[in-house]
């Protein structure tokens, strides 16, 4: 389905705003860069009595750091040992890192206030990794992506071209941490098959197409 001008139009000005929020990200400049740009759309998503918490494929651990900044128990999960190494090194009270594969690890019982990933759905299988995540959740938890797709829409391809001055802006003001972890590229979906599958395994899931090449996805698991 293609977007009218006036939804392409409306797209842009929605997520224009967000590089206003640029300087009040949690994590420090030095560490800035697309993932670490949208860390505050998961913590402002997190519910209000949440104790602890699972971050997906944590890479180097800057989101990890961030939610136990906040006091929250973490664990860290990630497959790449040199990316476990380098979280490792930079500490973070009140985290547990483990080296595994998301679909495959053996959390028991366990179950999160929220299930968090960031950049790392797109390496997985996304249908069955989304589902995985909500039965890691318990009721009233979230399940928090930000995650990456391919541009096919219209709408998406001007979010592209507008995000390329933004970006060039963002960078001479902050500077840019490079993402060390592996990468896969490109994408597998495209954002309006993300969405689909969103909406299908996670029925009320608010997904949005955000500016630098990421979208969101929030879904909060009913109570009882």
């Amino acid at each position: 389905m293609t977007l009218t001008q006036s939804a392409c139009r409306q797209e842009i000005l929605t997520a224009v705003p967000s590089i206003a929020c640029a300087g009040v990200t949690p994590s420090a400049p030095t560490t800035w860069n697309h993932n670490t740009h949208y860390h505050r759309v998961l913590l402002d998503a997190l519910p209000s009595q949440a104790s602890d918490v699972l971050d997906v494929g944590c890479g180097d651990g800057a989101l990890a750091r961030d939610l136990a900044a906040r006091g929250l128990s973490v664990t860290a999960l990630d497959l790449d040992g040199p990316a476990l190494e380098r979280a490792r090194a930079q500490g973070g009270k009140g985290i547990r890192f483990a080296q595994g594969d998301f679909l495959r690890h053996d959390f028991g019982e366990q179950q999160f206030d929220a299930v968090l990933s960031i950049a790392v759905l797109h390496h997985m299988d996304a249908e069955v990794a989304l589902l995985r995540m909500r039965d890691l959740v318990r009721p009233g938890g979230v399940v928090g992506v930000i995650g990456l797709a391919r541009s096919r829409r219209v709408g998406d391809v001007l979010l592209d071209v507008v995000a390329v001055p933004a970006n060039r802006w963002l960078v001479a003001r902050r500077g840019y941490a490079d993402v060390l972890a592996p990468t896969v590229w490109p994408p597998p979906l495209s954002y309006s098959a993300m969405r689909r599958v969103a909406g299908q395994v996670l029925p009320g899931a608010i997904f949005r197409r955000r500016l630098l090449w990421r979208y969101s996805l929030i879904w909060r698991r009913p109570e009882g």
